[in-house]
């Protein structure tokens, strides 16, 4: 057993802690990393970057399918889910593979196992029950991530009820599928599947699905959904999963009234849980909130020189909040000028189903309970000369000002590569852009990117081409 002594150590190889140690290379440090399993993490490995490979499976299987409308003539298409499958896990491998590259490029050590804090300054690091390693640190972060949210009595099995993980590496493709919740994980898969063909229903709590969503973006992604013959359930709760020897019976109660609904497999997308056990958090200060560890603004826990990042940290759950995170969180320990504290606010979200859907800041109705007085946009994709030339005709962007100051209060948007499009705003944001900034931005053309010119030009009623 040997004895490190680091500058900095980092517990969990994810994206919110393979970005931190980088920077703190980068910064001068010397800095550790500890995984028990993949670098990269979930999102790398599990998560954002496999399924997004999956998704373009289903969209050139979905383009396939309405080749005749682009002047192809295209028959007896068929598709081989077992490459499709093998690809999605071939491009995870060579991104995790490429962390442990730049990593390496920074001379950044890696511990292979489960890091441990055992008393001030030290992490153990843990493998096949014994530990192998102590470090030392005079700081230590947490990036240790999530997992998915298991109801009592629902527990995946892996065959039949699935998480995630099993929702992505399927050996045959279900002819029916239910998916319970409709949050980004949940509706990213029910459009994979259905885009492959499978009878998908997706049963919701809330009253409409996607509700983080602004509610007019949420009423479009719903009618879109069912347009593509997807059936959707909402202000409903599964109570009972009975399993057959192939197949499940779900019952989902509505209005008090139960239905009983029998599919092939059940895709349980209920949310997530921060891994907070086994790291040694109760013999020190770390404060936990719902599951999740408390921290400051610039990421510190009541515990001395101890830091928590990620989705282990709280909402929102997403890598490219863990990222950023990290960053702040290493150049305050590094002792750099002008570190800004996260705005929350500003932080983007994505879901890639079909079509896609993207957001930051405020919905309409937030900025209404805030007390502001605004002033919305809206641009619909029909009114787009590129989205139409793409064959993508349905969508929307929608824009919220503060109508005293022209501050750009929230943006959401519903369509083609609306993902990529949401940047633009975001960037405005950050820089606390005006409509007047925006107005006076001039816009490629043609390009979908020019809706979101549109749409701040509608919400003070100059809108050109609607």
């Amino acid at each position: 057993m040997a004895d490190h002594v680091f500058d900095l150590v980092v517990i969990g190889g994810g994206p919110g802690g393979y970005v931190a140690a980088i920077r703190a290379a980068q910064l001068g440090m010397k800095t550790a990393v500890v995984e028990a399993n993949h670098l990269g993490g979930i999102c790398l490995n599990w998560g954002c970057i496999p399924t997004k490979a999956l998704l373009r499976s289903s969209e050139i299987h979905h383009l396939l399918q309405h080749a005749d409308q682009f002047g192809f003539k295209v028959s007896g298409v068929e598709f081989d889910l077992k490459k499709i499958v093998e690809r999605s896990r071939g491009v995870a491998k060579q991104l995790s593979g490429g962390i442990g590259h730049l990593l390496k490029k920074n001379k950044v050590t890696v511990f292979d196992g489960w890091g441990k804090l055992a008393g001030s300054g030290k992490v153990t690091v843990e493998k096949d029950g014994k530990v192998n390693d102590t470090l030392t640190a005079k700081h230590i972060i947490i990036a240790t991530g999530a997992r998915a949210r298991v109801i009592p009595g629902m527990e995946p099995d892996g065959k039949l009820v699935w998480t995630y993980r099993e929702a992505m590496v399927p050996t045959e493709m279900p002819k029916s599928l239910l998916v319970v919740g409709s949050g980004a994980i949940g509706i990213e898969f029910a459009s994979f599947y259905k885009n492959m063909g499978a009878d998908v229903t997706v049963v919701e709590v809330m009253d409409r699905v996607m509700p983080v969503e602004d509610e007019e973006i949420s009423a479009m992604a719903r009618k879109a959904f069912e347009k593509q013959g997807m059936k959707i359930i909402t202000g409903a709760k599964v109570t009972k999963l009975d399993k057959g020897s192939n197949n499940v019976k779900v019952s989902v109660e509505v209005a008090g009234k139960v239905e009983q609904i029998t599919v092939d497999r059940v895709i349980m997308a209920v949310g997530i849980v921060a891994n907070t056990e086994n790291l040694g958090l109760d013999k020190t200060k770390v404060k936990l909130e719902r599951g999740q560890i408390v921290t400051d603004e610039y990421l510190k826990t009541a515990e001395p020189n101890v830091y928590a990042i990620g989705d282990v940290a709280g909402a929102p759950w997403l890598a490219h909040k863990a990222s950023h995170e990290g960053v702040i969180c290493v150049e305050k320990i590094a002792g750099q000028k002008d570190v800004h504290p996260m705005k929350k606010l500003n932080i983007p979200g994505c879901t890639y189903c079909m079509p896609q859907v993207a957001s930051v800041g405020l919905t309409e109705k937030a900025a209404k309970e805030q007390g502001y007085d605004v002033k919305i946009g809206r641009f619909p994709f029909i009114g787009n000369g590129k989205a139409i030339a793409l064959g993508e005709p349905e969508g929307m962007v929608k824009t919220v000002f503060d109508a005293k100051t022209g501050e750009l209060l929230g943006a959401h948007m519903i369509g083609a590569e609306v993902t990529e499009m949401i940047q633009g705003y975001v960037v405005g944001k950050t820089m606390e852009a005006t409509e007047l900034d925006f107005m006076h931005t001039i816009f490629p053309h043609p390009t979908l990117s020019e809706m979101m010119h549109e749409s701040v030009l509608s919400a003070y009623g100059k809108a050109i081409h609607f």
